[in-house]
């Protein structure tokens, strides 16, 4: 029988790019969107799409037996900056959302479940250079500490009920299909955006603050691999460290710069710096890298490449 999917956030960062890849391995008509708010139109037009609050244990329950799923790829959050702002509604929403999944796999209603972590994971004594996997972790953020907390209980329900969960703990994430989402290092997404429309950026981290970051195409590359893995392979069921590259404002800008000679960036640091700086500044990955077989492809200097050209079409501008 062939799998029936969930993305549940499909209009986030991630969600709206993992959906169209899933559609186009699996069939637009076996990967359902679902998300609180409409998703993009691509994604709208080309499968099906159930408007859904994950919290909602019984409306959940009802898509996943309308649409027969079997996969869930569960990527609702609310991310480091804003969880900041909202912390009783941050934490209702990071775990809830995790808990109506492990309970729908313990029940064997739904077979493998996709759950993302952090780097948030870590915190202000973690050791900051090549981070390992087995690290220090004492998060010092409402976001942090729902994805430490998520990742002990998918390595559980593993142990205890054999719950088919796997998770990778995603660095800063950069892509140019979507809006910047709340996080952190969404720096490095917005900063794109500025320089194509204005010249000009403020950033709201040091520059010389430096942070593990994958451009999108690896990240959604990195979650199907790990879904697609064989169960034997995969030997941690907590999370996995995965890495990409690691720059700070200073050097992104450099790099804007080099194709782009007009722009400027300025500083204005706030409140997550702080958050920045309880973060590693690289990660090491070859526990994944050794149990199946990941590898990043993407540096800095291509995913400027690929942002600029991008976004220039996205609106509209010339070289």
């Amino acid at each position: 029988m062939r799998d029936n999917i969930l993305v549940i956030g499909s209009s986030g960062q991630i969600g709206t790019e993992l959906v169209i890849e899933l559609r186009k391995i699996y069939g637009n008509d076996h990967v359902v969107a679902s998300d609180i708010i409409p998703s993009s139109e691509e994604i709208m037009s080309s499968g099906p799409y159930e408007k859904l609050d994950v919290t909602d244990a019984d409306k959940l329950l009802a898509v996943v037996k309308k649409h027969h799923i079997t996969q869930v790829y569960l990527l609702a959050a609310m991310l480091s900056a804003k969880a900041e702002k909202n912390v009783n509604f941050a934490w209702k929403l990071n775990m809830d959302s995790l808990f109506n999944i492990l309970n729908l796999a313990k029940e064997k209603i739904i077979k493998k479940i996709f759950w993302p972590s952090s780097i948030a994971v870590f915190g202000p004594n973690t050791k900051k250079e090549l981070t390992p996997q087995c690290a220090l972790t004492e998060p010092n953020t409402v976001y942090g500490i729902s994805k430490l907390t998520g990742e002990r209980w998918c390595e559980y329900y593993f142990n205890k009920f054999n719950v088919d969960v796997v998770s990778i703990r995603y660095p800063g994430l950069i892509g140019w299909k979507s809006e910047p989402g709340g996080g952190t290092t969404d720096y490095a997404v917005h900063i794109f955006h500025e320089a194509l429309k204005n010249n000009t950026y403020t950033c709201f981290l040091s520059e010389k603050t430096t942070l593990p970051m994958m451009y999108m195409n690896d990240a959604i590359r990195a979650t199907i691999e790990i879904m697609q893995t064989k169960a034997e392979n995969v030997k941690i069921r907590s999370s996995y460290n995965i890495a990409g590259c690691s720059f700070n404002p200073m050097q992104i800008a450099a790099q804007i710069k080099s194709k782009q000679v007009e722009f400027t960036i300025n500083y204005k640091v706030d409140f997550r710096q702080e958050i920045a700086n309880s973060w590693p500044q690289s990660i090491d990955d070859s526990e994944a890298m050794k149990d199946w077989k990941w590898k990043a492809q993407c540096n800095l200097e291509k995913i400027t490449h690929d942002m600029l050209d991008n976004l220039r079409i996205k609106y509209n501008i010339s070289k």
